[in-house]
């Protein structure tokens, strides 16, 4: 793929992605492709919960142990930090609402159209501080869906709370096996309960 009309390199990015580029008048490639040097940095620290370009998740308790889709949403900085609309006028910053993230989706921020990541990020951040919360409608997955939104991902203007529940339940990595057990632990508990007072009583 051509970038600024001066690249053309043969090669692979770290999405997977072919790309093609050709440097033209004394260009680098450090010049010319500024998106790709981001990706090639932006690795995922879960030690210290960085995911940089991410959408995050995690369970909320006795909600999640009912519908296992259903949990709490984060959208992730270029520098992995964690924003999230965790409360009424709130959005919290590197404190995720009901703990660490359990499952992270990483994005290619070179798929953006209009506005760049953080500034998408940091704009639907200040307006969901103007927000009440309501659990329905107006949540955290709108609060992601607004950022993607205005950074036009992939092409869209489309994206909302339900879009991305199922996106996130489907595509999603755990962070470990722990994540996967909070996830899942208490539902299948919970199953085996009733499908046993079923069967006993």
């Amino acid at each position: 793929m051509k970038l600024n009309g001066t690249m053309e390199v043969q090669g692979q990015n770290t999405y997977g992605t072919s790309f093609n580029g050709e440097l033209q008048n004394g260009a680098t490639e450090q010049d010319t492709m500024p998106e790709m040097k981001i990706n090639m940095n932006s690795q995922v620290d879960k030690q210290r919960s960085r995911y940089p370009y991410s959408i995050v998740w995690t369970p909320i308790p006795m909600l999640t142990w009912i519908f296992p889709f259903i949990g709490h949403m984060g959208i992730c900085m270029s520098s992995g930090v964690i924003r999230d609309f965790a409360g009424p006028y709130y959005v919290s910053e590197d404190c995720m609402g009901f703990g660490n993230p359990t499952r992270y989706l990483q994005l290619n921020p070179s798929n953006t159209r209009k506005e760049s990541w953080d500034i998408a990020v940091s704009s639907a951040s200040e307006e969901y501080k103007n927000r009440m919360h309501n659990l329905c409608c107006d949540n955290c997955h709108s609060h992601v869906a607004m950022a993607l939104n205005l950074m036009q991902y992939d092409g869209s203007t489309s994206w909302n709370m339900f879009k991305l529940c199922f996106w996130i339940f489907f595509r999603a990595k755990y962070v470990n096996f722990l994540g996967f057990l909070k996830q899942w632990l208490p539902f299948l508990l919970l199953v085996t309960l009733i499908v046993c007072l079923a069967v006993f009583l």
